[in-house]
């Protein structure tokens, strides 16, 4: 099951000298929450600190999005009728490097 994402709370929001000052409470509450901080400086949001499973958690809902884009404007291709069957496909593939149309096995020889 997929861990929740956490939106950024004002609690979580904090001075980077304070974190300087508390780096151990800020980085054991980090890990009890799952909730990333916002460091400010000069009182602007500057940086972000989050706990190193959530910012793996991240990159992989990253690399998945990623996936279903790329899934979806292929399908959205389809749809616009662009590309060739399968079957054009392969024959242009064994045509251009000169493979051999071999018979395909029907689980009945």
């Amino acid at each position: 099951m997929s861990k929740p994402i956490h939106p950024i709370r004002p609690e979580d929001i904090h001075s980077l000298s304070d974190f300087q000052r508390k780096t151990r409470e800020h980085i054991e509450r980090m890990k009890q929450t799952g909730r990333p901080e916002v460091l400010t400086v000069n009182g602007k949001a500057s940086l972000v600190v989050q706990d190193a499973g959530a910012y793996q958690h991240l990159l992989e809902l990253a690399d998945r999005m990623d996936t279903l884009l790329a899934v979806k404007e292929s399908l959205d291709s389809i749809n616009r009728g662009e590309g060739i069957t399968l079957e054009d496909f392969d024959r242009e593939l064994r045509s251009k490097h000169g493979i051999p149309n071999h018979r395909r096995a029907t689980g009945t020889e």
